[in-house]
């Protein structure tokens, strides 16, 4: 590709919006730009990068056995509304009708659509298992869409389904997918942990995310360098350290319970600051429901883990109760719940902080009202006890016991689910087993974000200067820049080698530009193109100059061996397939 006509227009300035360097750095390279919050159009440099993913994505799910089929982005509301999703998924599920009035939605997902597909094509365990995949554009209207194309509304994403006749089908297509998601990744070039994560809105039995390693991360990871066990921090399992070897506090000489008046205090820090109390004496309450409700206790200062808490209960389906089951279980609006004096009797499931404290603040089950003096033993009980609190670095591990957590930050890229029923059961989407009887699939859900996957690795590779591209990921393998193309035997040569290096099947942009060869270095540099072969000076002796794009000297190259010694180069640094 000739610079001269490549559409790339790149920007000196970063725009006012621009938050993380991957944003940063694709609006300045020309790659994307906005059309609206959370909505990008793509540029050429910018889809040859997401192509290079997703023909990486795509070799690899071939090669674990999947087949391709690509679903409607339009999806009818009926396929939701036999999940039960349709009222369940929130605002961020952008629900449109059509000129007939029948609702639609654009899907930010495709369960319910494949489910649907296999349940009218597959009816005998002979026709299982079964891994299809697709990729496609995307859509969750996030309230705030941010960080580019790591968090946009619309987005490309592979997304892939396997149909299992038993668990243990299932857990062999599991690891077939951990393992896939690991080759993807290191072709890609990028540095990575696998972590156990919580299975969010999709559901599920158990997940993993896929985290590309970078400061800027969004995510944080805790992983154990004892038993290598890492997950990211809202679904680690640990102990805390101050936890160890705690003798419960003497509570003999905690007052008596003393409602007081917090108005419009429902927060915890709102109610910190109003009775000068810090809140490692607060019991802070939250109300889940599931199978039945469940009264959850911590510390003032410490977050949940829901993975802990839905493990302890031995209940996935705990969620966040909504208001009205708040109001009718603890007479009172949200934020002033407390485990003395319910409305109703819950079961209460308390998180092993709460035995730090000795005199305690919580919530009054009346609006607008608190408890002072509130004293475990004394005045409540909890019905289980487990470690349901968030741990952080420096935390004893769950799994080994013996290791203590050390932190990193890191980008989901790719999050891979163990489904269960949970779709095939709620849609009717049955087969036929070895005795005639129909059972529901048993399924599992694997995706990857392209465009997330291409802000990860420039979120990991990038210095003062622009991008530096993982080799399998450059928009171009190599940039072939003339210094000036007013000189005959500099353009001659130019033209000879770009012709040479594409015959050769190298990727190559040639800068052809009548630009100072100031301006193209700089343009090669943000581009982040990994390697820059310089038609200049020194071709009067004979040579060019050969540049990687993270060292800081050139090295010279006889002309004649040019192509020879780029192909040569090429091969070696490619990750296999």
């Amino acid at each position: 590709m000739r610079f001269s006509r490549l559409l790339a227009p790149t920007l000196k300035e970063t725009p006012a919006d621009a938050e993380v360097e991957s944003h940063r750095l694709m609006l300045r390279a020309g790659m994307i730009r906005k059309e609206a919050a959370g909505i990008y159009s793509y540029l050429p440099l910018g889809q040859r990068v997401f192509q290079k993913v997703a023909q990486i994505v795509r070799e690899e799910m071939n090669r674990a056995g999947g087949q391709e089929v690509f679903m409607p982005s339009v999806i009818p509301a009926e396929l939701w509304q036999e999940s039960g999703r349709w009222e369940q998924y929130g605002k961020e599920l952008l629900r449109i009708k059509d000129r007939a009035g029948r609702e639609f939605c654009y899907g930010p997902t495709h369960e319910e659509v494949i489910t649907a597909m296999v349940r009218g094509s597959v009816k005998s365990y002979r026709q299982l298992p079964l891994l299809l995949y697709q990729i496609q554009t995307k859509f969750r209207d996030e309230i705030r869409p941010r960080f580019g194309v790591m968090r946009g509304r619309e987005f490309q994403m592979k997304d892939a389904y396997s149909f299992h006749a038993s668990l243990t089908s299932l857990d062999e297509t599991y690891e077939i997918m951990r393992q896939t998601y690991s080759r993807i990744f290191e072709r890609c070039g990028l540095a990575f942990k696998v972590v156990e994560a919580d299975t969010g809105n999709i559901g599920g039995s158990s997940s993993h995310e896929f985290m590309v390693l970078a400061d800027t991360g969004e995510g944080e990871i805790l992983f154990c360098p004892n038993c290598q066990y890492a997950a990211n921090v809202e679904a680690a399992l640990g102990k805390h350290a101050f936890l160890e070897g705690l003798h419960e506090p003497d509570r003999a000489a905690v007052p008596t319970m003393a409602e007081v008046h917090t108005p419009g205090a429902g927060a915890i820090e709102d109610v910190e600051s109003f009775l000068k109390v810090p809140s490692t004496r607060f019991i802070k309450s939250l109300v889940y429901e599931g199978k039945e409700v469940v009264l959850v206790l911590l510390r003032g200062d410490l977050q949940l883990s829901e993975v802990a808490l839905r493990q302890a209960a031995q209940d996935s389906s705990l969620r966040l109760a909504d208001p009205a089951t708040v109001q009718a279980v603890t007479g009172a609006q949200v934020g002033y719940a407390g485990p003395v004096g319910l409305k109703q009797r819950v079961k209460i499931l308390a998180d092993h902080s709460i035995r730090s404290i000795a005199d305690g603040v919580t919530g009054a089950n009346k609006t607008d009202y608190h408890v002072a003096h509130v004293a475990l033993g004394r005045d409540f009980k909890p019905d289980l006890w487990a470690d349901i609190s968030q741990v952080g670095k420096g935390d004893g591990c769950g799994k080994c016991g013996r290791g203590r957590f050390e932190s990193t930050r890191g980008i989901e890229v790719g999050h891979i689910f163990k489904l269960g029923n949970k779709y095939s059961q709620a849609m009717g989407a049955t087969f036929l087993d070895q005795d005639g009887a129909a059972k529901p699939y048993i399924m599992g859900c694997y995706g990857i974000g392209i465009g997330r996957t291409a802000a990860a690795a420039i979120e990991q590779n990038h210095d003062a200067f622009g991008i530096i591209w993982p080799q399998p990921l450059a928009p171009f393998e190599i940039i072939l820049t003339v210094a000036n193309v007013s000189d005959p035997a500099q353009h001659e040569t130019g033209e000879l080698l770009y012709a040479a290096l594409s015959g050769a099947g190298v990727d190559v942009l040639y800068d052809d530009r009548d630009e100072r060869a100031g301006v193209k270095f700089k343009d090669a540099d943000l581009l982040g193109i990994p390697y820059r072969l310089t038609v200049g000076k020194t071709l009067s002796e004979g040579y060019v100059e050969f540049k990687k794009r993270t060292e800081k000297d050139a090295q010279r190259l006889p002309l004649q061996s040019v192509t020879e010694h780029v192909v040569h180069v090429f091969k070696k640094e490619m990750p296999c397939k």
